[in-house]
């Protein structure tokens, strides 16, 4: 035969409110230790029991004299739970006040992005500058025992080729700087913009080849 389930402490909850409900007296702690088996609430786990009901304000204590007496009535759950009604209502207000609050300064943010040709104008010289570098780079792969003036010049064209991009890049990082200083709200929606121009999380300053470069 299989052993009897002892109850959740919710179940004790409810059981412990039962005696307040039932009966709408007052009682002391070593009282409502007598009366919780009778409920099949053990008389060592009145106390905690009794203290989480306080805790959630569905029952009330206070000190007469020397005794400290607990009650509950039935009113005291119906306005504990108008409380938590209230909070949750106050609280859903509040985020529908902010989702409205984002809603416009993602609009704000659409409109305000009169750089936006600038950036993509700036990507793509960006782009052009990285293939011509990856260009110049094979060739010298292939003339790396030929003319030494002829590869100090494409030498130096890379490197010009590097520096303007890098400036580029440097011009980049600075507008996406500016923007999470003045639309820190707007994180999201400024990764989500980066990401479709094409500045992935790899976008970076480039690096010459110095292994390449010392073979010149």
């Amino acid at each position: 035969m299989s052993k009897k389930r002892g109850l959740s402490l919710e179940e004790k909850r409810e059981k412990m409110l039962e005696i307040f409900y039932d009966s709408q007296d007052f009682y002391l702690l070593k009282e409502l230790e007598k009366l919780g088996p009778k409920k099949g609430v053990t008389s060592q786990t009145v106390k905690d029991v009794i203290q989480s009901l306080v805790d959630d304000d569905l029952v009330l204590k206070d000190k007469i004299g020397s005794s400290i007496y607990f009650w509950s009535l039935p009113s005291c759950a119906g306005n504990q739970l108008r409380n938590v009604s209230n909070k949750l209502g106050s609280d859903l207000k509040s985020s529908k006040k902010r989702l409205a609050e984002l809603i416009e300064q993602r609009d704000n943010l659409k409109t305000g992005r009169e750089d936006s040709d600038e950036r993509e104008e700036a990507l793509a010289e960006l782009k052009t500058i990285e293939t011509k570098y990856n260009e110049l780079k094979s060739e010298m792969g292939q003339f790396a025992d030929n003319d030494p003036a002829t590869l100090e010049a494409m030498k130096n064209a890379i490197e010009v080729s590097h520096a303007a991009a890098n400036r580029w890049t440097d011009n980049i990082f600075t507008i996406r700087q500016w923007c999470s200083k003045n639309f820190p709200q707007a994180k999201e929606q400024l990764e989500h913009l980066y990401t479709e121009i094409g500045i992935t999380e790899d976008f970076d300053y480039l690096e010459l080849v110095n292994l390449v470069l010392a073979q010149i």
